[in-house]
């Protein structure tokens, strides 16, 4: 398939800030030039996002072209899930704190640099997880990460969206002591009983890598397999040590981390009869249980320059 012609471009512009107005002008230089058709559906606050990615899909199947992601990991799942549920062909330009979509599939970060990389895209497959009825693209997990990604985004709203910031705050809620999960995991042929801080899923070869899991070349072949990471019950210094041992990329070394590759896997609390706090690619959901991760049954036609290698210098 040839690139596509037409775009509808979902766009986080928050509260209409300077640099939302400034991107979205960038962005439409950049197509008009190319002779490309567009149109900005902003999500500013005033309507619920999957109305907004909705129209925007509609849209994009009406013009034959592709749904675009204008923001971080947050906004980018939402319209992968509704990109990947009508089969349509999706574009992003990133504008997160992390961009591990776009760092892990070759996609500048600066806004002129991706809407040119989006001019010249063509499409691949991309693998993505779900976990009950909602897609992923980078991870999910439950436990003690979505607590640190609520208190994560507290931090951003007092002291900035910076990485050093999103940081500090994780070393925060982690030193500050956590109830462990008490769950079972079943993969249909093995049931174990946990007890474990959290549990993480992850489908992005490019944050397994930096943390130093092994699978991460499993899940980089897209061939149906995501990774699981469990904690043993430890204390805060033994926590703050593991910590380090992401940010050094050897998480896979600490026997305190245990890590598997997966196709599917069941995990049902064992004291938790009700909906439960589940992380999805950044942003918190709650979700009846027995919470099921697993493969989605076809890829994502995600447009891209060229996608990036784990171990390769993603500049």
């Amino acid at each position: 398939m040839t690139q596509p012609t037409s775009f509808a471009i979902v766009i986080n512009t928050g509260s209409g800030s300077r640099e939302a107005d400034e991107a979205q002008a960038e962005i439409a230089s950049v197509l008009d030039a190319a002779g490309r058709t567009h149109r900005f559906f902003p999500i500013d606050g005033s309507r619920d996002i999957k109305t907004v990615v909705r129209e925007a899909a509609a849209y994009a199947k009406a013009e034959g072209g592709a749904i675009v992601a204008a923001g971080g990991d947050g906004t980018i799942n939402c319209v992968a899930g509704t990109a990947w549920e009508e089969d349509l062909l999706m574009g992003v330009l990133p504008q997160g704190t992390f961009n591990f979509v776009g760092r892990t599939h070759g996609i500048p970060t600066e806004t002129r640099e991706a809407a040119e990389a989006l001019v010249r895209a063509t499409p691949s497959d991309a693998q993505i997880g779900m976990v009950n009825d909602r897609v992923f693209l980078v991870n999910g997990s439950l436990g003690l990460y979505p607590q640190v990604l609520e208190d994560r985004e507290a931090w951003k709203q007092r002291f900035g969206r910076h990485r050093i910031v999103a940081l500090w705050s994780g070393l925060a809620t982690m030193m500050r002591g956590y109830r462990p999960l008490r769950i079972e995991v079943t993969d249909g042929e093995r049931t174990r009983h946990l007890r474990t801080p959290t549990l993480f899923v992850g489908n992005n070869a490019l944050q397994l890598e930096k943390i130093g899991l092994p699978e991460a070349e499993a899940v980089h072949r897209n061939e149906g397999v995501l990774a699981g990471l469990v904690l043993k019950p430890i204390g805060r210094l033994a926590m703050l040590g593991l910590i380090l041992r992401g940010a050094l990329g050897k998480l896979g070394d600490a026997e305190q981390a245990v890590s598997f590759p997966f196709r599917e896997i069941r995990v049902t609390p064992k004291h938790h009869r009700h909906a439960i706090k589940v992380a999805v690619d950044g942003e918190i959901v709650w979700l009846d249980p027995p919470i099921v991760f697993r493969a989605a049954p076809r890829p994502l036609r995600l447009l891209t320059d060229r996608a990036r290698q784990p171990g390769e210098d993603p500049g």
